[in-house]
C-alpha cells in the first residue's frame, strides 16, 4: 500500500506547485544524498502547503516537533510575517546539527531556533501560545505531543499533524506495528474529540489539521 495515492498524481501535484527556492532544493538534495531515511523530509507539495498555512493564518509563533534536516522549518519560515519565529524540536543530535547548518546557510537563519532534546521536555518549558504547531516526529509519541501542545495553542491556532495515513497502513486493522496503531488511535480520537475540530486531508502521506472547537 506504499502507492496509496497514484505516484503520477503526486508528481503532477509537485510539478504544478511553485518550485522551491534554491536553498530548499540544496537541502533536499543533500538530505537524499546523506540520509537513507530521506523520505522523512516533506516534499515540494507539502512544503508549499505548510508555507501557505503559515501565511494564511498570519502565524507569528510556530512550533515544530521533529526537525530532521530543516526542510519543513525553512519552508514554513517563508510564510512568516515580520517578526515571526519558529522553534523546532529535534531529539537526534546528528539531525539537529545538520538542520542548524542548513538553517544558517538560508535566508531565514535569524527566524528559526533548533532545540535539541526530548520534545515533551522542551514543550513543557515553553510558554506559548503558538499560532501554528507542526507535528512530524516519532509516531508512537503523537498523542502525547498533541496533548502537550493543545493547551498552548492560540485561540485561533492550528495544529498540523503529518503522516496520518502511514502509507495506508492505518486502513489495515491487521497491521499491528507500533506506529500504525498509534496513528490509527489518534485519528480515531481526533474525529470524536469534543475539544477540537479536525480535518483529515490526503496530501502526501496524510496531513490532519486541528483547531480548538468554539465554546457552545
Amino acid at each position: 500500500m506504499t502507492d496509496l495515492i497514484d505516484p503520477r498524481v503526486v508528481a503532477y501535484a509537485e510539478e504544478h506547485s511553485t518550485a522551491p527556492p534554491t536553498h530548499l532544493g540544496t537541502v533536499a538534495e543533500a538530505t537524499r544524498d546523506a540520509f537513507p531515511a530521506w523520505g522523512m523530509m516533506v516534499g515540494v507539495q507539502e512544503g508549499r502547503f505548510l508555507e501557505l498555512l503559515v501565511h494564511a493564518t498570519s502565524a507569528a509563533s510556530v512550533l515544530e516537533i521533529g526537525t530532521f534536516t530543516g526542510y519543513s522549518s525553512l519552508a514554513m519560515a517563508a510564510g512568516l510575517p515580520p517578526g515571526g519565529r519558529i522553534i523546532t524540536c529535534e531529539l537526534d543530535p546528528v539531525h539537529a546539527a545538520t538542520a542548524r547548518a542548513n538553517i544558517a546557510a538560508s535566508p531565514h537563519a535569524d527566524r528559526i531556533e533548533v532545540r535539541e532534546g526530548p520534545a515533551l521536555a522542551t514543550v513543557a518549558g515553553l510558554p506559548g501560545p503558538f499560532d501554528l504547531v507542526f507535528i512530524d516526529a516519532d509516531k508512537t509519541g503523537y498523542d502525547a505531543y498533541f496533548e502537550a501542545v493543545l493547551p498552548k495553542l492560540a485561540p485561533r491556532g492550528l495544529i498540523v499533524i503529518d503522516n496520518t495515513l502511514q502509507a495506508g497502513r492505518v486502513l489495515d486493522d491487521h497491521d499491528t506495528s507500533a506506529s500504525a496503531r498509534a496513528v490509527r488511535a489518534l485519528n480515531d480520537k481526533l474525529c470524536a474529540d469534543r475539544r477540537v475540530v479536525a480535518a483529515f486531508t490526503t496530501i502526501r502521506d496524510g496531513v490532519t489539521l486541528v483547531r480548538h472547537r468554539p465554546a457552545g
